[in-house]
């Protein structure tokens, strides 16, 4: 099975847009968000970039025996996020791989780019939690926006 790549420079405009509230429980003690917290944020940008491909994570868990996990991250935060700022999570995949797909994404505020990173999420075997390959929905789905 090919790999897909998606080009190198990130066209932002393609991008899933997830809007996040900050509420009380995602700040620490001087009232910013928590830095573990925008790896949440990024996890609901990634599930929800998901459910518009008409994909649920838990109906892939239970027809097709997978789950994705983490496996590497790069993260750069520039400017904290407060209490009720209203954020967006921007998602773009930027490569999907045999049993694997890279995401860039951003957490944004207006126009302020809070947090960015690169994401890469393994596909595993819900079982035995080994590497196995995406399944065709998947890579069917992430196939049409190469045709962007």
């Amino acid at each position: 099975m090919p790999a897909i790549a998606l080009g190198p420079d990130h066209n932002w405009q393609h991008a899933h847009h997830w809007p996040v509230r900050v509420y009380y429980e995602d700040t620490d003690a001087g009232g910013v968000v928590f830095y573990a917290n925008y790896l949440k944020f990024m996890e609901r940008g990634r599930t929800e970039w998901l459910r518009t491909l008409s994909i649920g994570q838990q109906n892939l868990a239970l027809t097709q025996g997978v789950v994705f996990v983490v496996s590497q991250l790069d993260m750069q935060y520039m400017i904290p996020a407060r209490l009720d700022d209203a954020l967006t999570i921007e998602t773009l995949v930027t490569y999907a791989g045999r049993a694997s797909i890279n995401f860039a994404q951003r957490i944004r505020r207006e126009h302020d780019t809070i947090a960015q990173g690169n994401i890469r999420v393994g596909c595993v075997d819900v079982n035995s939690m080994k590497a196995t390959a995406l399944p065709v929905i998947v890579r069917d789905q992430i196939s049409t926006l190469t045709k962007r």
